[in-house]
Protein backbone atom coordinates (compact mmCIF):
# COMPACT_ATOMS: atom_id res chain seq x y z
CA UNK A 1 0.00 0.00 0.00
CA UNK A 2 1.00 3.07 -0.26
CA UNK A 3 2.00 6.46 1.69
CA UNK A 4 -1.09 7.59 3.70
CA UNK A 5 -3.39 10.89 2.81
CA UNK A 6 -6.29 12.31 4.24
CA UNK A 7 -8.85 14.03 2.09
CA UNK A 8 -11.76 15.88 3.84
CA UNK A 9 -14.98 16.52 1.14
CA UNK A 10 -17.96 18.41 2.10
CA UNK A 11 -21.13 17.23 -0.30
CA UNK A 12 -23.83 19.10 -0.88
CA UNK A 13 -27.14 18.77 -2.63
CA UNK A 14 -30.18 16.68 -1.35
CA UNK A 15 -27.39 14.05 1.00
CA UNK A 16 -29.19 14.13 4.52
CA UNK A 17 -31.97 11.64 4.71
CA UNK A 18 -31.11 10.23 2.08
CA UNK A 19 -28.48 7.68 3.16
CA UNK A 20 -25.30 9.03 1.98
CA UNK A 21 -23.11 8.35 5.11
CA UNK A 22 -23.96 5.30 5.02
CA UNK A 23 -23.23 5.10 1.27
CA UNK A 24 -19.97 6.24 2.02
CA UNK A 25 -19.48 3.58 5.08
CA UNK A 26 -19.77 1.15 3.14
CA UNK A 27 -17.75 2.36 -0.19
CA UNK A 28 -14.84 3.23 2.53
CA UNK A 29 -14.93 -0.02 3.86
CA UNK A 30 -14.85 -1.71 0.51
CA UNK A 31 -11.71 0.62 -0.68
CA UNK A 32 -10.17 -0.22 2.84
CA UNK A 33 -10.05 3.63 3.72
CA UNK A 34 -10.76 4.89 7.65
CA UNK A 35 -12.40 7.93 8.82
CA UNK A 36 -16.13 9.00 9.37
CA UNK A 37 -19.29 10.82 7.56
CA UNK A 38 -21.03 13.56 9.57
CA UNK A 39 -24.32 15.28 8.33
CA UNK A 40 -23.09 19.72 8.80
CA UNK A 41 -26.04 21.78 10.31
CA UNK A 42 -26.03 23.38 7.07
CA UNK A 43 -27.57 20.53 5.25
CA UNK A 44 -24.15 18.96 3.69
CA UNK A 45 -22.17 15.79 4.62
CA UNK A 46 -18.64 15.98 6.08
CA UNK A 47 -16.75 13.38 4.89
CA UNK A 48 -12.92 12.28 6.06
CA UNK A 49 -11.00 9.36 4.94
CA UNK A 50 -7.12 8.08 5.77
CA UNK A 51 -5.69 5.42 3.03
CA UNK A 52 -3.79 5.62 -0.49
CA UNK A 53 -3.89 8.03 -2.76
CA UNK A 54 -5.45 6.19 -5.33
CA UNK A 55 -7.97 4.29 -2.75
CA UNK A 56 -9.28 8.42 -1.95
CA UNK A 57 -9.27 9.57 -5.43
CA UNK A 58 -11.45 6.92 -6.23
CA UNK A 59 -13.67 7.06 -3.28
CA UNK A 60 -13.85 11.04 -4.01
CA UNK A 61 -15.37 9.28 -7.61
CA UNK A 62 -18.03 7.81 -5.58
CA UNK A 63 -18.79 10.50 -3.41
CA UNK A 64 -19.66 12.65 -6.37
CA UNK A 65 -21.92 9.93 -7.36
CA UNK A 66 -23.68 9.54 -3.86
CA UNK A 67 -26.51 6.53 -3.56
CA UNK A 68 -29.45 6.53 -5.15
CA UNK A 69 -32.09 8.69 -3.43
CA UNK A 70 -28.81 11.33 -3.11
CA UNK A 71 -29.22 14.53 -5.43
CA UNK A 72 -25.10 15.76 -5.17
CA UNK A 73 -24.88 19.04 -6.38
CA UNK A 74 -21.25 19.28 -5.16
CA UNK A 75 -18.27 18.31 -3.89
CA UNK A 76 -15.24 20.56 -2.22
CA UNK A 77 -12.13 18.09 -1.70
CA UNK A 78 -9.39 19.22 0.59
CA UNK A 79 -6.50 17.36 2.13
CA UNK A 80 -6.57 16.88 5.41
CA UNK A 81 -4.39 15.63 8.54
CA UNK A 82 -3.59 12.34 8.34
CA UNK A 83 -5.48 10.76 12.26
CA UNK A 84 -4.79 7.38 13.22
CA UNK A 85 -8.29 5.38 12.86
CA UNK A 86 -8.60 1.28 12.06
CA UNK A 87 -12.41 1.89 10.75
CA UNK A 88 -14.84 3.99 9.21
CA UNK A 89 -17.62 5.87 11.64
CA UNK A 90 -20.78 7.07 10.85
CA UNK A 91 -21.89 10.35 13.40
Amino acid sequence: MGVKAARRWIVRGQVQGVGYRYFAQKNASLLGLAGYARNLDDGSVEVYAVGAAEQLSEMAGRLRLGPRWADVRGVEETEAVVHRSSSFEIF
